[in-house]
């Protein structure tokens, strides 16, 4: 989306690289002039390792920007270097965003145009760009998506589970009660599910997610595009305990788990999907996700679970 009346736009500062010149980047050793951009804010998705991702579209708008609003300066100026694109960067991030947004906000309210990116991949996925898109489309300024690299959908299309309904949950809580509890609403949900997930927390959270959701079928996709590039696949038991005896993996890691099975399951399966449950869970919240988990009618979960109860009751009072 470009328009014929360009806003008058602040100084520029002198290129850095010999040569340079500004509104202007390279491809295959070729400088390319960048056409004419509209003011307002322009949400830009950027590569999540291999550089060569980048759209062309997202290189005209970075070098025909005023400026560039990045998580982090130095992240961000290995893609900038590399298509010798000169536009100044600043800092938006969670920590400064207070201060940087109304700063923005007056660049926008002066008709210049700015790029938001973040340190890769698709801005407002799991990054602090939503306050400023949010305050700026409120304020009456054009918010332009400029779509690409995205490691949710880069993860979904490699991982070999259902991709016409999905649910992209982010990070799960870093605490394994609050995390039980959080996949506990999600396990009726009838569409894979996709999350992020760091390597140092990536077994625990197998374990979490085997015992709340069941045998289902997932995918663990880690550095995707990148060098060690890597997605194993298996049901979700057997990825939680083949990364309960590896070392913590390196790198950035999206978990997809496919949607709860179709079949439902025997007496012996719900039973043992309560017990898990009722370790940490409420009778109602337990019966719920053993519910959503198995296919079986709620009230017969229910009565099973009264009955597994009232059998540890007992239990526990013959030992008394």
């Amino acid at each position: 989306m470009t328009s014929p009346h360009r806003s008058p736009a602040p100084a520029r500062p002198e290129p850095s690289a010999a040569g340079a010149d500004v509104n202007t980047f390279l491809i295959a050793g070729t400088r390319v002039s960048a056409p004419a951009l509209a003011p307002g804010l322009h949400v830009v998705a950027t590569p999540i390792g291999n550089l060569g991702d980048v759209t062309v579209r997202a290189l005209e708008t970075l070098a025909g920007a005023d400026v560039i609003a990045c998580e982090d300066t130095r992240m961000s100026r290995r893609l900038t270097e590399r298509y010798g694109i000169t536009t100044p960067l600043v800092p938006y991030h969670d920590h400064n965003g207070a201060s940087a947004r109304p700063k923005l906000l007056a660049r926008l309210a002066a008709g210049h145009r700015i790029a938001l990116i973040s340190d890769a991949g698709t801005p407002l996925v799991s990054d602090p760009g939503f306050k400023l898109v949010v305050e700026a489309a409120e304020a009456g300024h054009t918010v332009h998506p400029v779509p690409g690299a995205s490691a949710l959908l880069a993860a979904l299309v490699a991982a070999g589970l259902p991709t016409d309904c999905f649910l992209f949950d982010g990070f799960l809580p870093p605490k394994s009660g609050q995390r039980r509890n959080r996949l506990a609403t999600l396990a009726s949900v009838p569409a894979t599910l996709v999350f992020y997930e760091t390597g140092p927390r990536l077994a625990e959270s197998l374990v979490d997610l085997a015992d709340r959701l069941g045998p289902r079928k997932a995918a663990v996709c880690r550095e995707l595009t990148k060098a060690y590039e890597e997605v194993r696949r298996g049901d979700l038991s057997t990825l939680a305990a083949h990364y309960g005896q590896a070392e913590a993996p390196k790198g950035e890691i999206v978990l997809v788990v496919g949607p709860p099975l179709e079949q439902a399951a025997g007496d012996a399966a719900v039973d043992e999907a309560l017990t898990r449950a009722l370790k940490d869970a409420s009778l109602k919240d337990a019966v719920a996700a053993v519910t959503a988990m198995t296919g079986r009618p709620k009230r017969e979960v229910y009565a099973r679970a009264l009955a597994l109860s009232e059998g540890r009751a007992g239990d526990k009072a013959t030992d008394d």
